[in-house]
């Protein structure tokens, strides 16, 4: 696999890939015939200038034909794959544990993609992010650096890396 294609993969396990495919469907359905019924009510109301329902059910509209867009477009680039093995190897699909070096505090998080639904405090992490792209493959234990967005080099100790399991 190609540097770029990888970045233009989703790793979804099969679980994810069903629920935002499950959202997808809803959207194309119920969601898009809802706003469709609404917009025709608020028409049949008159004036289209002064309709506050007329424009929300349109605002809402666009929302749900770009949330439409971008699931169709994850899915299309998704891979999906299995949870992986509990094995200490840091990929997408795991929930990792890290440390900066010199610091006593950890961080959780989700290795994957940002789409996958997770408990609200649980961070996402892509795996072609600046740490993300450092740590994949790495072992628990393994101490990595990288480049930060704001072009600081940073080094993290991997502490722990266990499937995620939602």
């Amino acid at each position: 696999m190609t540097q770029s294609s990888e970045q233009n993969t989703v790793w979804l396990t099969q679980e994810a890939f069903d629920k935002l495919q499950d959202e997808l469907e809803h959207l194309r359905g119920p969601v898009r015939q809802e706003i469709i019924e609404r917009i025709s009510a608020a028409r049949e109301e008159g004036d289209l200038k002064e309709n506050g329902g007329y424009h929300a059910a349109r605002e809402e509209q666009g929302k749900a034909e770009a949330r439409i867009r971008q699931l169709e477009d994850m899915l299309r680039r998704a891979e999906v794959g299995e949870t992986p093995a509990d094995d200490g190897v840091v990929e997408p699909g795991m929930r990792v544990t890290t440390r900066f070096v010199g610091d006593s505090d950890v961080e959780v998080f989700l290795l994957g993609a940002r789409e996958i639904e997770t408990p609200e405090d649980l961070q996402v992490y892509s795996p072609q992010s600046p740490m993300g792209s450092a740590i994949n493959g790495k072992r628990v234990g393994d101490k990595v650096e990288f480049d930060a967005p704001n072009g600081k080099k940073l080094k993290v100790e991997i502490v722990d890396a266990v499937p995620y399991r939602s």
